[in-house]
């Protein structure tokens, strides 16, 4: 996209690819699944515009970021330390950065404050809430208990699975049917039936994805396949273990957080009511706002590109 300036930065070990646009604070964006530094093409824009630094990796496993072979190496862990090192490495001038993060990208930008708070000036997150461990249950098994066995996340674990199937049904079919996905509850895998609709099927896309989008998203993940982002899936109860130490730990950085009120995520696992009975305010003691875009499904940061902008800016120049 015109303007964008793209780079490698070795970190870790890894090759990373790195999209930035602007002079002036930096604003780290990270992505989720199945997305790329791409997903914040509006957002890069936009904030350049507004005086600010964009800086938008594909983290590993994803777009032209190494994806190492090991699923073992996608921890919460491995994924702060990659976004560590590239701050070190592209904005070694500026102690702390303003993040914002989206799906995986929450969850793990969730982690890079509770684990690095030193860096952050403030944090927007958008889908995903942060979700505190529970000491009694790994992560995985209470999933099953609540969802079964067809439950996405549980369908997710059992290495070359969910990738047979998933190229089966064709790269560029699973990633119209996950970003244009706008059922507002858990989403079921049974095995064999896809995403429930015959493969031949048409999609139509919405007004905010257009088919040269798709065709960017599909040329990267044709290339490496999805394993790299369902890695990341295969570390939940890795991660419970690896966070024992932060068991009840809080989140202790001005937050934002921003849902769709079609979200998968907020009408699952109880995650609506945690959200607005107290549990967030408990763990995010300084969560200042939480914003419910209503008609808005999973991935906001495109569907609605401008309204996050702005509620981008408004936030973060409160702490410059």
């Amino acid at each position: 996209m015109e303007g964008i300036e793209h780079r490698t930065v070795t970190v870790n070990g890894i090759n990373m690819h790195v999209a930035e646009k602007g002079q002036g604070p930096v604003v780290l964006f990270i992505h989720g699944f199945p997305e790329l530094w791409y997903s914040w093409r509006h957002q890069i824009h936009a904030l350049a515009s507004l005086g600010y630094r964009a800086v938008a990796p594909d983290l590993r496993g994803f777009g032209d970021t190494d994806a190492p072979a090991d699923p073992s190496t996608y921890t919460c862990l491995h994924v702060v330390g990659d976004l560590i090192a590239l701050l070190d490495a592209v904005v070694a001038d500026q102690e702390k950065v303003f993040v914002v993060g989206h799906d995986w990208g929450a969850h793990m930008a969730w982690y890079l404050c509770l684990f690095r708070p030193d860096r952050v000036k403030a944090l927007v997150n958008l889908s995903v809430q942060f979700i505190p461990r529970d000491p009694r249950n790994k992560t995985v098994e209470s999933m099953r208990a609540v969802y079964g066995d067809d439950y996405y996340i549980c369908r997710f674990q059992e290495p070359g699975e969910i990738e047979a199937e998933f190229a089966q049904i064709g790269t560029a079919r699973v990633v119209k049917e996950f970003l244009t996905l706008r059922h507002p509850g858990p989403l079921f895998l049974p095995k064999g039936k896809g995403f429930g609709y015959p493969t031949d099927a048409p999609i139509a896309l919405p007004s905010w994805l257009s088919e040269d989008d798709v065709n960017y998203y599909v040329s990267k993940f044709e290339k490496k396949g999805f394993i790299g982002g369902i890695n990341y899936y295969r570390n939940f109860d890795r991660n419970w273990e690896l966070t024992a130490p932060w068991t009840v730990a809080q989140v202790k950085v001005p937050v934002k957080f921003i849902v769709g009120d079609q979200d998968l995520v907020y009408n699952s696992l109880g995650a609506k009511d945690f959200i607005h009975s107290g549990g967030f305010k408990k763990y995010v003691p300084f969560l200042e706002e939480v914003i419910v875009m209503e008609g808005v499904a999973h991935f906001i940061n495109q569907e609605k590109a401008d309204e996050i902008s702005h509620h981008i800016f408004d936030f973060i120049k409160k702490f410059q």
